[in-house]
């Protein structure tokens, strides 16, 4: 049986910025085909031997499961490799089990696993640090906000809108709704760590209320911060708690949002009040408002009229956008040919000092940029 080195090469740890409750997450390389992933372990304080898996170990089947089920999405991660790794390290040593996307057989092998005290690892698509939303939205400095401008706010919604109707219709609902669980270039959006999600029966119950409650939890833990830059808790945004406990009560207070001071239009403050408030009973509700308030943004749709004006100025406007955020990436890239200058080793005092003060120019202007 091979040994988890010679399936992958392990990188560093990629998910300090938002430790999560029940696993690690590294880089990593597959050395089968080459892909770069991201490979989650379940913490090994979670390994129970004598006893039945713990729910921290059952999720990982359960998010695997349900990543199958939603694969035609666009939005939810990709997952190509599952399976346990024998190793009681928090950094992973010892042989490992690939089972590659073969779900059933991963839900197979909990319980035998488990007993023998094997961790269950998901190695899934690698998404980059700097598109994280919790990651390039919480700022350093007090006082200070970042905001996603409205255009890409409403294209988030939309996308996020549209994954949640395809989802309900399959009678899986996300919960988990928190920024470090969302990925955004400023036109494509990606979401992570479905684990806590729920998934129930066509007759089940709960149906119509855990469809209020995502939209709900959506509205207040991902629309509210990115479109005021505070957190629905209000303070400053960090992370959040990640137990499955915290996820089915994280926002249970949030029946009201603060926009106090807030130069927000009176269509977006609409769209998130009703989510608070839990009157989406569907997600077509919760698109229909969306477009309703893109409207007013010059975003045009089949029904809904909207004015020539509103229409060309929104064209400028994803153009700025497109243009700021290809700077912020040329500053980036600048930086680190600047860091890779710095650590030559011969370089003088002079070179050395004229290289740092660039650097620190460069990040202040990333710390100060209009966009997250």
């Amino acid at each position: 049986m091979p040994t988890i080195t010679e399936v992958y090469a392990l990188g560093n740890f990629i998910d300090t910025f938002a430790l999560g409750h029940y696993a690690r997450v590294l880089e990593a390389h597959d050395l089968r085909d080459g892909r770069q992933v991201a490979l989650k372990i379940m913490r090994p304080e979670h390994i129970a031997r004598d006893e039945a898996p713990r729910w921290e170990a059952k999720a990982f089947p359960h998010e695997v499961r349900l990543l199958k089920n939603l694969d035609r999405n666009p939005v939810p991660i990709r997952y190509y490799d599952c399976g346990y790794i024998q190793s009681s390290n928090e950094y992973p040593d010892g042989e490992i089990i690939s089972l590659r996307t073969d779900w059933r057989a991963f839900e197979e092998n909990l319980f035998p696993r488990n007993s023998e005290g094997w961790r269950p690892y998901i190695a899934l698509e690698y998404l980059p640090r700097e598109q994280n939303l919790l990651y390039v939205m919480k700022t350093n400095n007090s006082g200070q906000r970042r905001r996603l401008p409205i255009e890409e706010g409403l294209n988030l919604a939309m996308q996020f809108g549209h994954m949640l109707l395809e989802a309900h219709e399959n009678y899986i609902f996300y919960m988990d709704h928190k920024l470090e669980h969302v990925y955004w270039d400023g036109k494509k959006l990606r979401v992570i760590d479905w684990n806590s999600s729920k998934q129930l029966e066509q007759h089940d119950a709960q149906i119509n209320n855990l469809r209020r409650k995502d939209l709900h939890n959506l509205c207040v833990g991902i629309l509210y911060p990115i479109f005021t830059g505070m957190s629905p808790q209000r303070g400053e945004l960090r992370p959040q708690p990640a137990s499955q406990q915290e996820v089915d009560t994280r926002y249970n207070d949030v029946t009201h949002l603060d926009f106090s001071g807030e130069m927000l239009s009176q269509p977006i403050i609409d769209l998130l009040e009703r989510g608070a408030h839990q009157d989406f009973a569907n997600a077509e509700e919760f698109l229909q408002t969306v477009e309703q308030a893109a409207v007013h943004f010059g975003w045009e749709f089949r029904f809904q009229v909207t004015h020539p004006a509103l229409i060309q100025a929104r064209e400028y406007v994803r153009n700025g956008l497109s243009k700021l955020r290809e700077s912020a990436e040329l500053a980036r890239e600048a930086r680190d040919l600047l860091t890779d200058a710095a650590i030559l080793e011969g370089i003088n005092e002079d070179m050395e000092f004229e290289l740092r003060r660039l650097m620190k120019a460069i990040n202040d202007y990333l710390n100060m940029r209009v966009i997250p």
